[in-house]
């Protein structure tokens, strides 16, 4: 196999059971003979030898060439950089709500929030050469990642009757915490007892929304007592709010009880509607040094249409000095295609066996650098339990994704990443936000206005009984009850982002080209993307690979 490519010196090197620094992956790819510098470097490693250095690398090397074995020279002899040609990916600052980039992807940017334009990285030739020790030996012990959130090993749900209970109780204390700091709320049965014409507050979970003959909405809103009607009337400046409302979420209300209300018929004519929200004062927290994490989602490994080139281009280019400060991935689900997931599926598997399909994406993953910290969790189409909160892999899938010690969580997590409050999630209940409100409050070519109205109501999948499977446990897990500094979703194959009161969300895309089944359901994937977030400052740019 030649050894043109780092990727692939780093896959052969674990094939031997072996990791290597960053620099030392440069140096072996810069010999005149890649494979008999590994070769090499391998044979003289210490027994107890994991990872090769750079140092040690170097220092063969340099032996080496000294015992006239010019075949694992680096070629720095005549001064000259060793340089790899390759076309390099195209770089996207921001991309227009409005319009399509120069590559012709569709919608999804963050409208207001950055300028519309799209940014191409001129040189035809990448300087892999060793750079400065300084600047580019990772800072390991800067380095944290905290995970919390995470349902594996804790899930106790049996299905009865009671686990749904308990979760809904559960979501409906919290949520409505985050609202009576707000309203002065009293339960419904208090608001039943008081004499009408008197203004009132509830904080209550939606179990009923429809419109009158009048035109007017009609919310039935429930909380441990009892449920109690609410009136929001046409013309009320506010009412477009009720496009934006799903079942099973927990609202606040102020307004003024009708006159009958001691009679037992009242009604609360709404003056004003709260969500749980996200604060607009908001300040997110940033790391303490420029350091970068690569976000992505959706790869699907074992379908006909995953992008191998564009995946082994991204690997690549991890191990470029442009990507030197490149020290986390964050995967948001779906790792393989998966098996039996939509009707016909068989008939577009590279990989029919869900097992060897794990196996291949761990080839893959062996291509990108092996100090990088890697997390993920799983989607739908992977082989956990549907139903969210979805706990992580079981052992034998571990077993498998073991490579560079990456770490796997649950769906949803939140990922804390040397400060900054990453919370990872898959993204199903995308589909039934989309699918419930408007256009212009939700649709696929602006994946994050979706992931907007989840922030607003301050949990990932309100509704119940819907597209969404949700599995009741002793508590909620899918709340959000703190503010997460980025918001991270895949899912729908679309490539969007944008700051909501300073949250910033990303979808992130896929590196799944359009399947048969996409094609008949007119899903237009943004495939072979990789967001790139700067987290000392939260700013994100777009690197195109496909």
């Amino acid at each position: 196999m030649p050894l043109e490519t780092p990727a692939r010196i780093v896959s052969e090197l674990t094939s031997r059971g072996y990791n290597a620094d960053r620099e030392a992956v440069t140096l072996l790819a810069g010999a005149d003979d890649p494979r008999a510098a590994l070769d090499v470097a391998v044979e003289r490693a210490p027994d107890d030898a994991l990872k090769l250095s750079a140092d040690h690398v170097e220092r063969v090397l340099t032996e080496r060439s000294a015992d006239g074995d010019t075949s694992v020279s680096t070629g720095s002899e005549s001064g000259n950089n060793p340089q790899v040609k390759a076309r390099p990916p195209t770089e996207t600052e921001g991309m227009s709500v409005e319009g399509t980039n120069d590559e012709g992807v569709g919608d999804g940017g963050v409208g207001d929030e950055r300028d519309e334009d799209s940014e191409g990285v001129g040189e035809d030739v990448i300087d892999v050469s060793r750079p400065d020790e300084s600047v580019r030996d990772p800072n390991f012990d800067a380095r944290s990642l905290d995970v919390s959130g995470d349902i594996t090993g804790e899930s106790t749900g049996t299905g009865e009757y009671e686990d749904f209970v308990s979760v809904f109780r559960d979501r409906f204390e919290r949520l409505s915490k985050q609202l009576r700091s707000r309203v002065n709320a009293r339960p419904t049965s208090a608001v039943q007892a008081m004499p009408g014409g008197g203004e009132t507050a509830i904080v209550g979970m939606i179990s009923d929304i429809r419109s009158t003959a009048s035109g007017h909405w009609l919310i039935e809103l429930e909380d441990t007592s009892g449920t109690y009607p609410c009136l929001v009337m046409k013309d009320r400046e506010f009412a477009d709010l009720v496009d934006e409302l799903l079942f099973d979420e927990v609202i606040a209300v102020e307004g003024t009880l009708s006159d009958d209300n001691g009679d037992g018929d009242g009604i609360l004519f709404v003056d004003s509607l709260y969500f749980p929200d996200v604060p607009r004062t908001y300040k997110p927290s940033t790391a303490d040094r420029h350091v970068q994490a690569a976000l992505i989602s959706d790869v699907h490994v074992g379908s006909q249409e995953f992008m191998a080139d564009a995946w082994s281009r991204f690997a690549d280019w991890l191990y470029t000095e442009e990507a030197e400060r490149v020290e986390y991935l964050l995967v948001a689900g779906d790792m393989v295609e998966g098996v039996g997931v939509y009707p016909d599926q068989d008939e577009e598997l590279d990989i029919v066996d869900i097992y060897d399909q794990y196996e291949q994406f761990s080839e893959y993953l062996k291509e990108v650098p092996g100090d990088l910290e890697i997390i993920m969790i799983p989607g739908n189409h992977d082989a956990v339990r549907l139903a969210e909160p979805q706990p992580g892999f079981d052992e034998e899938l571990r077993d498998i994704m073991s490579v560079h010690d990456a770490r796997i969580s649950g769906n949803p997590s939140t990922v804390t990443v040397e400060g900054v409050d990453v919370l990872m999630y898959h993204g199903v209940s995308l589909d039934e936000v989309i699918a419930e409100l408007p256009d212009e409050k939700a649709n696929y070519d602006e994946p994050h206005k979706a992931m907007y109205q989840l922030l607003k109501k301050r949990h990932v999948a309100p509704q119940f009984g819907g597209k969404t499977r949700l599995a009741p446990e002793e508590k909620d897990y899918l709340v959000m009850d703190d503010v997460p500094d980025v918001f991270h979703t895949g899912h729908v194959h679309k490539l969007g982002w944008g700051k909501y009161h300073n949250v910033l969300a990303v979808n992130s895309g896929c590196w799944q080209e359009q399947t048969a089944f996409q094609k008949s359901v007119n899903i237009d994937p943004d495939a072979g993307f990789a967001p790139i977030l700067d987290l000392d400052t939260l700013d994100m740019t777009v690197r195109q690979f496909s």
